[in-house]
């Protein structure tokens, strides 16, 4: 039987509703063997969604106290969700260094240009405002730069999780700025698994859309994962849960999902050792 594990968990100290013992007791009463934590940082900058500056040290020793507290209970990982800007930061375990971080997850939340920028998972009047403002609202230019940025993320970074890689799907539903089943985008999709599979990178299937009511299915999508799977790259299952009661929300569906692609184990984080800043993974069978 597989751990149950979630490395996509976020707190009071960025925009969770809850603090890092209210999801660890929540994560012991569902029986999960390994809960990871990963704030969201823009580190050294900050809006009012990352853990602030002044804060890092204080969140991982939080989470250090935490793990030493709980230990014959649950087993407890401290990382950072990365936020990936151009010329501003980037997940990489170099930028990271002085907290000592056990995984990193990259993810691109943020589409810039020298109109302005915008985030791909705000409202979805924010999502349509900042595609009229930086692409005249042109949605095919928007996701094509969305793409972009994380091929260059995978290029230049250095992390352990790509986060929700099909992110800008989060308000297509309602928006109808592009059409997954276009041939531009479907080459969009093949051009960054094919960057996935140039690194030692875990894709994770995301369900935080599913609990959070955005959009009824996870990420990434079927096809995508289809895509993955043929490339023989790993897949971990994160509930991206900004409170107790969604840490591991719709984990039926991302198995379901990821067993349909036709995988048949899921990666586990292996916890770096003294020889190693990085961590490890293995494979468990689903």
């Amino acid at each position: 039987m597989s751990s149950k594990t979630n490395y996509h968990t976020h707190t009071t100290f960025c925009d969770g509703a809850n603090t890092p013992e209210e999801m660890v007791q929540a994560a012991i009463e569902k029986k999960f063997d390994v809960l990871g934590f990963s704030g969201h940082s823009m580190n050294p900058f900050a809006e009012d969604w990352h853990i602030a500056p002044r804060d890092h040290e204080a969140y991982i020793k939080e989470i250090r106290r935490l793990e030493e507290k709980y230990k014959d209970k649950i087993e407890i990982l401290c990382g950072f969700e990365a936020d990936y800007i151009p010329s501003l930061c980037e997940p990489t375990f170099k930028r990271f260094a002085q907290f000592k971080p056990d995984y990193l997850i990259g993810s691109v939340h943020y589409i810039v240009n020298e109109k302005g920028f915008f985030t791909v998972d705000e409202s979805a009047q924010g999502v349509c405002d900042g595609i009229n403002r930086l692409f005249g609202g042109n949605g095919k230019k928007a996701v094509q730069e969305y793409f972009y940025l994380q091929r260059q993320m995978l290029k230049y970074g250095d992390f352990t999780i790509l986060g929700h890689p099909d992110l800008v799907r989060k308000r297509n539903d309602q928006l109808k700025f592009f059409n997954e089943n276009d041939s531009w985008y479907r080459k969009e999709v093949k051009e960054l698994v094919k960057e996935i599979s140039k690194t030692n990178v875990i894709v994770e299937v995301n369900t935080g859309a599913i609990t959070r009511g955005a959009m009824d299915d996870v990420y990434p999508s079927c096809y995508m994962l289809e895509l993955l799977k043929e490339k023989n790259i790993p897949v971990t299952i994160s509930s991206d849960c900004h409170s107790t009661d969604s840490i591991d929300g719709a984990f039926d569906r991302a198995q379901q999902a990821i067993k349909k692609a036709g995988y048949t184990q899921k990666a586990v984080l292996i916890r770096p050792d003294s020889n190693s800043s990085k961590p490890g993974f293995k494979l468990e069978d689903l």
